[in-house]
């Protein structure tokens, strides 16, 4: 592994990939320490971990994200989501209309190029609304709490709102949003890995040495009487992660290989030898694409109700979706199972699978062509979803049942599974995938192979 890392840098095509996403990264950090002009960093702070209350909230959800800029308002508080977002409301667009669909077939390049300006163009109006919506939130806990704004910036107002803080919020954290999603862009082309997930990975991992922090203030090691956590429950956290981590590896690695024929047949004059070949059926087909679905809207309804205020239905809502009740580990189970569904239909087309075997003498043994093939994929895939949805759903959950079982404070528990280490897994194997791509092709050995040459 050791000397892996050291071949990495002994391609020069590679060391600059890696030095370029390196400093791009870092740029992207820089963001999280610049708070938006006109307000007080530290009260911001305090009012956020009063209002995530202890437990784990749906607000630390994108806090993690951002790698704490969320909650320290800086101008890449809204991070990367609404280009994450804005991407897949356009995979799905393009999934239910046809016309881009054979725009994409019939010229590939330029399909690309015209979606990716639409999802840049969603991802400003999305920016702007959560921006926005941030903004009157923050106006609504300065009512309340008074001194987390500026009070000149409050004193301009029109039909009741302050709309130069307003605006200035807006201006300040779109442009953070659009920034990231350049860096991000520019880490894919130019660099190794995702730019985009990379940026949610290092945002993830931030969080790291505030977790460690917590864990050693918890145990109470500067006094004789007992902390929050004990040595056993941290072994079994410690055991806990590792399970977790185990099992998100097989989550996102497992498929299930459908074996297929080769006919002998003809190509000009010549005859082509059969051969045997695999559709491999990812267990995790979807990704992490339901989780954030299902994260995304519960992160919507509650603010709309802190906007609005906990009155009738929105009290009841937020009853409902308090989190760590057993209502909102039903709710939250369900909408993840849901997405998986959803996604896996409209991305898995197991009729256009059937007809290019067909039509290169394809065949699984046992199935005969055409709709007997299409149905038997079309099975395959629904059983192999229904593991992989509830799956998704245990690992979303866990770290809530965790912290409710061992009383541990939900930062440790959120950094030691769910959602964010179904991302740093999948992230980190993909990008190791593309770094031993890189080595291999100089002759080198991969990370996890022996030597050869």
């Amino acid at each position: 592994m050791i000397s892996a890392f050291k071949k990495m840098f002994s391609i020069p095509q590679l060391k600059e990939k890696l030095i370029f996403t390196i400093v791009l990264l870092a740029l992207c950090r820089v963001g999280a320490y610049i708070t938006v002009p006109g307000v007080n960093a530290e009260e911001v702070v305090r009012l956020f971990k009063f209002t995530a209350g202890g437990g784990q909230n749906l607000f630390q959800l994108v806090d993690i994200f951002s790698g704490g800029a969320f909650a320290q308002m800086t101008v890449i508080a809204l991070g990367v989501m609404p280009y994450i977002s804005a991407s897949i409301l356009m995979q799905i667009m393009v999934t239910l209309i046809p016309s881009l669909q054979r725009e994409i077939r019939e010229n590939h390049e330029a399909g690309k190029r015209k979606i990716g300006k639409a999802t840049r163009f969603i991802t400003l109006l999305l920016a702007v609304v959560q921006s926005t919506v941030y903004a009157l939130y923050a106006v609504k806990i300065n009512n309340s709490n008074p001194g987390i704004i500026v009070q000149e910036l409050l004193n301009f107002e029109v039909a009741g709102y302050p709309w130069l803080f307003i605006l200035l919020v807006v201006l300040t954290m779109t442009t953070g949003t659009l920034l990231l999603m350049w860096l991000g862009e520019m880490i894919t082309e130019r660099g190794i890995g995702n730019g985009v997930s990379l940026i949610i990975t290092l945002g993830i991992l931030s969080s790291f040495p505030s977790v460690l922090g917590n864990i050693i203030k918890q145990l109470n090691l500067d006094s004789q009487e007992s902390g929050q956590l004990t040595f056993v429950s941290v072994a079994v956290l410690a055991s806990f992660f590792v399970a977790i981590l185990v099992g998100t590896i097989y989550l996102v690695q497992g498929q299930r290989n459908i074996p297929v024929q080769y006919a002998r047949r003809m190509v000009g004059r010549q005859e082509v030898q059969g051969g045997s070949a695999n559709i491999p059926l990812k267990l995790n087909y979807a990704g992490v694409v339901p989780v954030i679905f299902a994260n995304t809207f519960l992160m919507s309804l509650a603010f709309v109700s802190q906007l609005v205020g906990k009155e009738g239905f929105f009290d009841w809502i937020a009853g409902l979706l308090s989190p760590g009740t057993i209502s909102y580990l039903i709710v939250l189970s369900l909408l993840i199972i849901f997405f998986t569904y959803f996604w896996t239909t409209t991305q898995f087309h197991p009729e256009q699978i059937a007809s290019e075997l067909k039509k290169n003498g394809a065949f699984i043994p046992g199935v005969r062509q055409g709709k007997p093939t299409q149905d038997y994929l079309e099975q395959s895939m629904n059983k192999i979803v229904m593991a992989g949805a509830f799956s998704l759903a245990l690992i979303a959950i866990l770290p809530t049942v965790v912290s409710k079982l061992l009383s541990v404070d939900a930062n440790i528990s959120n950094f030691f599974g769910g959602t964010s280490l179904l991302i740093l897994v999948g992230v980190v194997l993909d990008t190791m995938k593309q770094i031993e791509s890189h080595l291999i092709m100089k002759r080198y050995d991969g990370f996890m192979s022996k030597g050869k040459y």
